[in-house]
């Protein structure tokens, strides 16, 4: 199934890019007109088609109500009902949460007092066709074939925006349910309260992945209500207020002077009165912050220009850039405030605190990208982190609503915030980020017990355990550079020594990194680098040995010795490639897919590999093979992700890349040289200055460099820093069909 689902993505890719050639280079002038929404929305991309602004509080998105692990986000391209549009989503993660504050508009008085045990019970879902749906940056249209009723969605920063056009004559009238829920999510207590003729308010309190959150809205209404209909735990109450396990209420509109009905609605984690704060003033009409929306997506696509004749080429590129910049998302209120996890309300002070932090993920491309495009928010988020750190004394791992989920391997916060700091990115006390590190890597949680005692994680004491050594090896690496940076000599040698970590597991007679008991000598067996087990009795994150065996992006060159040199090396990274796509196992990960031999694009312990070539003195095959991933794992369809976009991490790969870079080892500060896929990539600096990227020649068969020059001066490296980068300039590469084996070895 993986080998025919590769070749029809690399089918429907070639036909696009033949097909879709854009000679009129005034043609589409907005970043914008390039970005669709919905690639992703298939397969295993688990993204959102919904409105949002770059980084918004707000994701106001359709919600399918199917609760399965392709619903992650709500939506998934495949389903044609609708349960209605709730304002908090999830791009592209692997589990499923939030789908808060549901609204739906319907034309007739339903019964909300039956129990809906599937949305097939829901009295007030709908049919919907792709073909009356639409969705651009910033805002979502779909007809919704029942009630007959059109609905718009848009947002600003802080306040969603709905218009709904009803029949004419038809009854007005609009569902909130508080109860409504997907996934791994549960309402524990709800309220809601008819402040006035035209504004209802309340919260929902829920635990699910996010095992406390608590959300607060107000909504407003365009038009008076005229009637309501509020019930608690699918039983009708009177008055105007109500709290339970599960409130909804059905509001009804004046029919007579107009179809539409306009909705504005804000949400605060803290309360009632600071969602009211966010709300957007009065005087914003739909159609003002649609434009407004739509400028300020092109503004932060904008910042990097691509030019090429194969428009298909520029619709990957752009949605790839606006699914980077969907998430992180605001989280603190327009007066600094936010909710923490322990429910203290704490105050961002001259930042703004942002969460859903999937650094898993996103240490790996999204966040270093981020400090080309947004270097003042990188310095928000670890002002974020290290607001949350105060919590329990340990950095985040995976923070959803200001909740710590602990998903996922190792503290990758770490090198977010080396990252920023190695690149000269202030706005946070860099003493206190250090203690925060430090004191992280130093407590005994999620098996640093292990580690701290016998140098690794034995695999007889707990699950993953490769893994979890190789990333807390590369996380005391990045605090290793952080306390040489500050003079902190005692510490600097203490995590380098601690760095060296993978040297325990690397096994040199089968070149894979292993699992080994606490006797520190003998192998897990049986082994098969094949083979995977879910998330539990394995050695591994969601793979196998062959995906989970090359990650030592700090010490690549040492890494290469322990396989015996570069021959050995090369061979057996290229048999990464080359292998039998076969996985083995009764209960495979999911998370293995995009497969070239035993590589899996599909996630991100794949990501650097096909760069480390350039270490071993082969820059070519890293040329090759770049080039051939981002042909074959990215498509313009709903399908075109081969993986869960994982907010952002999916497309960073594929924003660098195309540009011909890559963040290898995400805080060295360095970007490795792959194959640049456009003619010319132009980066619109923070600084005013530009940085230039050319490829004389390039086409899909030209993939090769033959040359390089920066700023007119030979080049022959095979990595420029983001220190050079922000000098601006012109790095200029010639391109051709066979590779030169000459070429970035000095």
């Amino acid at each position: 199934m993986r080998k025919i689902t590769l070749l029809s993505l690399t089918v429907i890719f070639t036909a696009s890019c033949k097909i879709n050639v854009d000679k009129n280079t005034h043609h589409k002038s907005f970043a914008t007109n390039y970005v669709d929404p919905f690639i992703g929305t298939g397969g295993h991309g688990h993204t959102y088609p919904g409105a949002t602004v770059p980084f918004g509080m707000l994701q106001v998105s359709p919600d399918n109500g199917v609760s399965s692990w392709d619903w992650c986000s709500g939506y998934h391209y495949s389903d044609s009902i609708v349960s209605g549009f709730s304002h908090l989503h999830l791009s592209g993660t692997g589990i499923g949460d939030l789908a808060d504050i549901l609204f739906m508009p319907t034309n007739k008085k339903l019964d909300l007092t039956a129990k809906a045990a599937s949305r097939d019970f829901l009295p007030y879902k709908s049919k919907y066709n792709h073909v009356n749906e639409k969705a651009t940056p910033g805002s979502y249209q779909v007809f919704l074939e029942d009630p007959k009723i059109n609905v718009e969605l848009t947002s600003t920063q802080r306040t969603a925006y709905h218009k709904y056009t009803y029949n004419n004559n038809d009854v007005q009238s609009v569902v909130v349910d508080l109860g409504f829920a997907i996934n791994w999510d549960k309402a524990v207590k709800t309220s809601i309260k008819i402040e006035d003729a035209n504004t209802i308010s309340g919260y929902r309190y829920s635990t699910g992945w996010a095992k406390n959150q608590k959300v607060y809205f107000v909504a407003k209404f365009s038009k008076p209500i005229t009637e309501s209909i509020i019930t608690v735990d699918k039983k009708v109450v009177s008055g105007q207020s109500a709290e339970g396990e599960n409130t909804a209420l059905q509001l009804f509109f004046d029919s007579k002077n107009s179809k539409e009905l306009g909705i504005k609605v804000a949400l605060s984690s803290v309360s009632v009165e600071n969602a009211k704060g966010n709300l957007d003033a009065e005087g914003y009409s739909f159609e003002k912050v649609k434009s407004d929306a739509t400028l300020e997506w092109n503004k932060a696509l904008s910042r990097i220009k691509v030019e090429t004749p194969i428009d298909s080429l520029k619709t990957i590129f752009y949605t790839a850039l606006y699914h980077a910049q969907v998430a992180p998302v605001t989280y603190s209120d327009k007066n600094g405030q936010f909710r923490r996890e322990d429910d203290k309300i704490v105050t961002a002070k001259d930042y703004t605190a942002y969460s859903t932090l999937s650094l898993w993920d996103t240490f790996r491309a999204e966040n270093p990208l981020l400090t080309i495009l947004e270097p003042t928010k990188v310095s928000d988020l670890v002002n974020s982190m290290l607001a949350y750190y105060e919590t329990k004394k340990i950095l985040p791992v995976w923070t959803l609503y200001a909740n710590e989920t602990n998903t996922m391997t190792g503290y990758h916060s770490i090198p977010v915030i080396v990252d920023a700091y190695m690149k000269g990115i202030n706005g946070f006390d860099a003493e206190k980020a250090f203690e925060a590190m430090k004191a992280t890597m130093m407590q005994d949680e999620r098996g640093l017990n292990f580690y701290k005692k016998y140098g690794y994680i034995p695999y007889n004491l707990l699950d993953e355990s490769v893994t979890i050594t190789l990333e807390y090896a590369y996380d005391d690496w990045c605090v290793a550079q952080m306390a040489k940076a500050l003079g902190k000599t005692a510490d600097y040698e203490f995590f380098s020594k601690r760095s060296k970590a993978y040297e325990y597991l690397f096994d040199s007679k089968s070149g894979f990194m292993r699992g080994k008991s606490e006797d520190g000598k003998s192998w897990n067996e049986p082994f098969d680098p094949k083979h995977s087990n879910h998330r539990e009795h394995t050695d591994y994150t969601e793979g196998n040995a062959w995906q989970h065996s090359w990650f030592v992006p700090h010490n690549v060159d040492n890494f290469i010795k322990l396989h015996g040199g570069n021959d050995t090396f090369t061979k057996r990274l290229e048999q990464l490639f080359t292998e039998s796509s076969e996985i083995t196992g009764n209960n495979v990960s999911a998370d293995i897919s995009g497969l070239i031999g035993q590589y899996a694009h599909g996630n991100e312990p794949s990501h650097h590999i096909a760069y480390m070539f350039n270490h071993a003195g082969q820059p070519w095959r890293t040329q090759y093979w770049v080039r051939h991933i981002l042909d074959t794992q990215y498509n313009t369809t709903a399908n075109g992700l081969s993986g869960n976009e994982d907010c952002g991490q999916m497309s960073a790969w594929y924003v660098f890349s195309s540009m011909g870079l890559y963040p290898m080892n995400p805080a060295s500060g360095e970007y490795e040289i792959g194959s640049p896929i456009f003619e010319k990539s132009t980066l619109n600096l923070p600084n005013g200055k530009t940085f230039v990227i050319e490829a004389e020649n390039v086409s899909d068969k030209n993939f090769y460099i033959q040359s390089a020059t920066l700023n007119g001066k030979t080049f022959n490296k095979t990595a420029i820093s983001h220190q050079e980068m922000l000098k601006g300039g012109v790095l200029h590469f010639v391109m051709g069909a066979q590779p030169n084996q000459n070429w970035g070895l000095n």
